[in-house]
């Protein structure tokens, strides 16, 4: 399979416009071979079109017939072998192995929707029989389910170039749920998603999906992306990125004229509280996991540990000693792209620059320009509460120790906390005795509460919350993981006496389908 540059709208390759650009090794700062052009309005407006007429088959088509197609992108994702993991290693900088353990992942996700759907309780069929004789008025024969929204756009994010990308996690829960998918390519890993874009569209054909249901839209800037969202026919979006990206796709959704639903996963520092007899037990160990959790990936995971606090006491000293030593031995790494390496450089620097803010240790080595030195800074809890600046990502193998003078300076810095995809508790048994109230504090902080752990590593199963209160997300509803992401692309649909040749599958008496549905108050096949 060889990488081509073109659009792909639906089974057909485009290249119409003269704009184009490269991707770039970020170890090396070499182009990379092929062009990739830049998707023109009319591609775009045809993508959409293919997109809105494979809906009217899509949505209707039997569950088997969808799964098949997701367990195809998998096999095909799979075939692609040391092709994928080579050129997707070259655009990100990250290793193979990671790489082969993303593409698990990605295939692992789609292969679970696959099974979920075929299941059918995600449809969540509800019944609610007649009684023409009740009084004072007759009740209605109800049934309801849930039906898919329609074309969902999808950007892929730069430090997933997998699971969060072309055929990452949205686009897996959009397909499941009959949605066609428009992907915006990320400009830092385009052969990438070449690859992985043809790929599903050998799936779609092998498996009988109409033209549209799939696209691929290249651009290096941002007005193809903005145009997507803004499209009348977009009817939800994906988006896994910075805060400053969701936001403003988020604004121009609820600018339209017809509003639609952005699930953005953008900015979340992970906050870690520290409790006194943790520390003073296993404080090394503690420490080893932190510098570990802070240093993985280069710090370019969501779910990186950019916070954390503690109460003032030898217990905490030793532990930002330790972790400052460990900090030392760490060594720089390859960031994803050029500006993410520059971005980060930058907001370190400001974060250590703000009054009150200590540099606590770096690295002892720089490393090279593209490469994203480690550190750690500290600063006191009033600092903390008083500077909203202090409460900033800053996405890289950076984290910032606060310093609380007591238990009730530390309660009202829990509460200045932004929302959060994640939030860790780590406490002995006696810390955990009189922790209650942190513990609801911080339930209302975030989508995951963690005990005894480090916040990176994102387990996919359905009992997984990847998702918080604003920042981390612009819907603590849902979740970006795990089967229940399915949700953020479907919507109820109720039938009233509705005739049973026109009633789906789903909702007639007889039950055809075999799944669980809720009858006049009770679960039954």
């Amino acid at each position: 399979m060889s990488i081509h540059g073109q659009n792909i709208i639906g089974f057909k390759n485009s290249s119409e416009s003269s704009e184009s650009f490269r991707a770039f090794n970020p170890e090396t700062g070499q182009a990379l071979e092929t062009e990739f052009f830049k998707a023109t309005k009319s591609e775009l407006e045809e993508a959409m079109a293919k997109a809105v007429e494979a809906f009217k088959k899509f949505k209707n088509m039997d569950w088997s017939k969808r799964a098949a197609f997701l367990r195809a992108i998998a096999d095909e994702m799979e075939a692609l072998g040391d092709t994928l993991v080579e050129r997707a290693s070259a655009e990100t900088g990250l290793p193979a192995a990671r790489i082969i353990g993303e593409r698990g992942r990605t295939t692992g996700q789609l292969r679970m929707f696959a099974d979920h759907i075929e299941e059918g309780a995600w449809v969540e069929a509800t019944i609610d029989t007649a009684i023409p004789d009740r009084s004072p008025v007759p009740k209605p024969d109800l049934r309801k389910m849930m039906v898919p929204l329609g074309p969902v756009v999808v950007f892929g994010a730069s430090n997933f170039p997998l699971a969060y990308s072309v055929a990452g996690g949205d686009t897996a829960a959009a397909l499941a749920a009959g949605c066609p998918v428009l992907v915006k390519a990320h400009p830092g890993h385009p052969g990438t998603s070449s690859l992985v874009g043809q790929a599903i569209v050998r799936a779609a054909k092998d498996t009988g999906m109409p033209d549209g249901v799939f696209s691929l839209l290249y651009d290096g800037g941002f007005e193809v992306g903005e145009a997507l969202v803004g499209h009348p026919s977009t009817a939800a979006v994906g988006f896994t990125g910075s805060l400053t990206g969701g936001r403003a796709l988020y604004d121009i959704a609820a600018r339209r004229k017809n509003p639609i639903p952005v699930f953005a996963e953008m900015g979340s520092t992970n906050p870690s509280i520290l409790l006194p007899e943790a520390l003073n037990s296993r404080v090394d160990q503690v420490a080893t996991d932190y510098a570990g959790s802070i240093t993985l990936g280069v710090g370019q995971f969501c779910t990186n540990p950019g916070l954390i606090l503690g109460i003032k006491s030898s217990g905490l000293d030793n532990f930002i000693n330790l972790l400052g030593e460990k900090i030392v031995e760490s060594q720089p790494g390859t960031m994803l792209h050029a500006g993410i390496s520059s971005a980060y450089a930058e907001k370190k620097s400001t974060m250590v620059g703000n009054d009150g803010v200590v540099l606590v240790s770096e690295a002892s080595v720089s490393g090279e320009a593209t490469q994203g030195r480690p550190a750690v800074a500290k600063a006191s809890g009033r600092a903390f509460i008083d500077n909203p600046a202090l409460h900033e990502e800053v996405f890289g193998p950076f984290s910032l120790v606060i310093e609380c003078a007591d238990e009730a300076e530390l309660a009202q810095a829990i509460a200045k906390l932004n929302g959060q995809l994640t939030a860790t508790l780590i406490a002995d048994e006696a810390d955990l005795k009189d922790s209650e109230l942190i513990v609801n504090a911080l339930r209302e902080k975030t989508g995951r509460l963690i005990f005894n752990g480090v916040p990176t590593g994102v387990e996919v199963c359905p009992s997984m919350q990847h998702g918080g209160p604003y920042p981390a997300t612009t819907d603590s509803r849902f979740t970006a993981v795990g089967i229940h992401s399915i949700r953020r692309f479907i919507r109820p649909l109720s039938f009233q006496n509705a005739p049973q040749a026109l009633l789906p599958d789903a909702l007639k008496d007889g039950n055809p389908l075999g799944i669980w549905r809720l009858v006049d108050g009770e679960f039954t096949k």
